[in-house]
């Protein structure tokens, strides 16, 4: 073994070097050949960049090339040598790039750790003179508590690292750490991804396609689509054959609100086409037993506090009311009609499009394109809705856009504590409901269309949507647990998955960053109360035989949950590959949320158009998944041996059974039927 040298360099120019050095995974086979050429000097003094350990997993699990923000530079103004001048910045930059050099194991319960983590002191030697003394490094802890008392390696997640999660301990950060991750997130996901991946030589005309769940087989057996081609692909399966630039989901070409107004008529002649008041009671009842739970975002008491005040009015007090109130109440009868069993499917799409079109024309004559109020927004939000479950989904995207603009226009996306200082408390918390009403529509439905979210700059804080006791801005504790959890559940899919996805973006760019995103969904979930998360069949129907309205807000919950998670597993990219299993498992629990639904209450299932589809996605994903397996040696038997393979055809096979007995009401079913066939006979 050869000598060590004689006279090393100082201290501060192997740091420097140290620091210069780039990560392994941009140099590759350069940093192997810069290695050989330069050994490591002996173990005594430490040769490394100090801290370099400590701000690992700062950017979530996320590689980025951008320099550090100056708000770090105070935190290491005082790291410095005897005798040498500070460290130079660009050793802190370096430590972006740490993440891709820790060694992925796969699902892992804990990160290996040297122990540098925790006591990082730096001994100096000056040529042949002794050592001196060791100095502490004044340097900010960035790792949990907990991971701290138990000396082990620290991802840094938010709002909990992956270890603490594992080990199901508190995970608790320092008030410096929080600044610095608030910082570095601000700088690093600030801003929205507005560049397509670039083209590889040779790949023109043909787009790879970065999650299996989106991959499905058009009329020339080809694989590549914009979101655009997605959207019109996977809304209905119908326009491979029929598409044309003015319908552009291929579905409800026709106009949706005919006309049956006159100009002169105003909202006296609106009102006269109301249905009778015991009928109009019994279709509000209707809106509030099926939709209500799902998007509560109508406070139900005052609402049926003007409702009345409004039929004991006479006629031409009614012509004096607000045209958008008018227009909830015949959004809401469209909506309740929707859901009504007593008449034939043709009869009750029939009559919801009177009254939509009703509704439409009282938004009109309150001009809601250039006046907007929390009824206009209340009641757009459900005309979209209604839209998309009577097969307009090209017209209820569009008219979401109208919607999205006013509810920016309001200042509905600030937090009404700056705007409305001196609103009441009921005021205030129902600008929150109706904002989050919004946001989750939109989020959720650009999820399923793969295109861009709107509903993206806000300062509302989903922790000021809190119950106020005895006050009339209270609602029901398990409305409000719902609420937040979804809207938690947005916040997190709008960013991680909408934008990447509606430009053809892998969700995951390392294994670290899916390991860190697939815990931030866990810690998302466990954020449930319980009475969302522990259910299963048997529980469920008993439940559903006494509170409907939890079985309604839970399975939904579930539905949006594990889709969103399917997305996450489904993902790849050069250096991440598709999670199979994780893959199948998420869709089988996402798609079993729709089949709870369509046993317990098949009325409601076969008129919601958003879980309707969701399902279809998952069964069009786990028919992809299949398909992949069944290229791989020995796929067919491991498709017919491995139980989880198996249960993931049941799945497809269930889908169909079900598509089969929608077909008088659905125009979609037969052609889906015929897509997800074919993944059963894959040999």
């Amino acid at each position: 073994m050869n000598a060590p040298p004689r006279h090393l360099p100082p201290p501060m120019v192997l740091a420097q070097q140290a620091g210069r050095l780039a990560p392994l995974s941009f140099l590759g086979s350069a940093d192997h050949h810069a290695r050989a050429q330069h050994p490591p000097p002996p173990p005594a003094p430490v040769l490394r960049s100090p801290g370099h350990d400590r701000l690992n997993g700062s950017n979530h699990g996320q590689s980025t090339a951008s320099p550090p923000t100056g708000n770090h530079s105070s935190l290491h103004h005082h790291n410095s040598y005897h005798g040498h001048a500070p460290l130079p910045m660009h050793t802190h930059a370096r430590r972006d790039y740490s993440d891709d050099r820790t060694e992925y194991h796969g699902d892992r319960s804990e990160y290996h750790d040297d122990g540098r983590e925790f006591h990082d002191e730096t001994e100096n030697f000056t040529g042949d003179g002794p050592p001196k003394k060791k100095q502490k490094r004044n340097k900010p802890t960035l790792s949990c508590h907990e991971c701290v008392e138990r000396k082990t390696k620290c991802d840094r997640g938010r709002p909990h690292c992956l270890a603490c999660i594992k080990r199901q301990t508190e995970c608790r950060y320092a008030h410096v750490a929080n600044l610095l991750e608030e910082t570095t997130r601000s700088a690093s996901t600030g801003r929205r991804m507005t560049k397509a991946p670039k083209k590889k030589p040779g790949t023109e005309g043909r787009t790879n396609i970065p999650n299996i769940a989106d991959r499905y087989a058009t009329a020339g057996g080809s694989t590549s689509r914009g979101a655009l081609a997605l959207s019109t692909g996977l809304m209905s399966n119908v326009p491979y054959s029929k598409s044309s630039s003015s319908n552009v989901f291929g579905i409800g070409s026709e106009h949706p609100f005919a006309n049956y107004w006159t100009c002169e008529g105003g909202l006296k002649e609106v009102i006269s086409v109301l249905p009778e008041k015991q009928q109009a009671d019994l279709l509000i009842n209707r809106y509030f037993e099926c939709v209500d739970p799902v998007y509560p975002m109508i406070h139900r008491l005052t609402f049926y506090a003007d409702y009345e005040e409004f039929w004991r009015m006479n006629d031409q007090q009614k012509q004096d009311m607000d045209a958008a109130y008018i227009a909830q109440i015949f959004v809401m009868i469209a909506l309740g009609t929707q859901f009504v069993t007593s008449t034939t499917g043709k009869e009750r799409k029939q009559q919801a499009e009177f009254y939509a079109s009703a509704c439409n024309q009282a938004l009109r004559i309150a001009s809601y394109l250039s006046i907007a109020s929390l009824r206009s927004i209340q009641a757009m939000v459900l005309m979209t809705y209604f839209l998309i479950n009577d097969n307009h989904a090209s017209d209820g995207w569009a008219f979401a856009g109208i919607l999205i603009r006013q509810a920016y226009a309001m200042g509905l996306h600030r937090d009404p504590n700056i705007v409305t200082p001196d609103a009441s408390p009921f005021e205030k918390q129902q600008r929150r409901k109706v904002w989050q009403a919004v946001l989750l529509q939109d989020t959720f439905l650009t999820v399923l269309l793969s295109l861009p979210p709107s509903a993206t700059h806000t300062d509302v804080s989903v922790d000021d949507l809190n119950d106020h006791g005895s006050s009339i801005a209270s609602s029901d504790p398990t409305d409000t647990a719902y609420v937040r959890g979804s809207w938690t559940l947005a916040n997190l899919v709008q960013e991680t998955i909408c934008s990447p996805r509606s430009l053809d973006l892998p969700i995951c760019g390392t294994g670290r960053h899916k390991s860190k995103l697939v815990a931030d969904f866990r810690a998302v979930y466990r954020s449930f109360p319980d009475v969302f998360r522990s259910w299963d069949a048997d529980s469920l129907t008993g439940m559903a035989q006494t509170n409907k309205r939890v079985v309604r807000q839970t399975l939904f919950l579930t539905s949006n949950y594990f889709h969103n998670l399917m997305l996450v597993h489904a993902s790849e990219s050069p250096d991440v590959p598709v999670n199979t299993r994780g893959t199948l498992e998420a869709a089988h629990d996402a798609i079993s949320a729709f089949f709870m639904l369509f046993s317990l209450l098949e009325a409601e299932a076969r008129v919601w158009w958003v879980f309707n589809h969701r399902a279809f996605l998952e069964a069009v994903c786990i028919g992809n998944v299949l398909r992949e397996a069944l290229r791989e040696p020995g796929g067919k038997e491991t498709l017919a041996r491995d139980p989880l393979f198996v249960r993931a055809r049941a799945d497809i096979t269930r889908m169909i059974e079900i598509l089969q007995l929608m077909t008088e009401d659905s125009e979609v079913s037969h052609t889906r039927i015929e897509v997800l066939s074919a993944y059963l006979t894959l040999e």
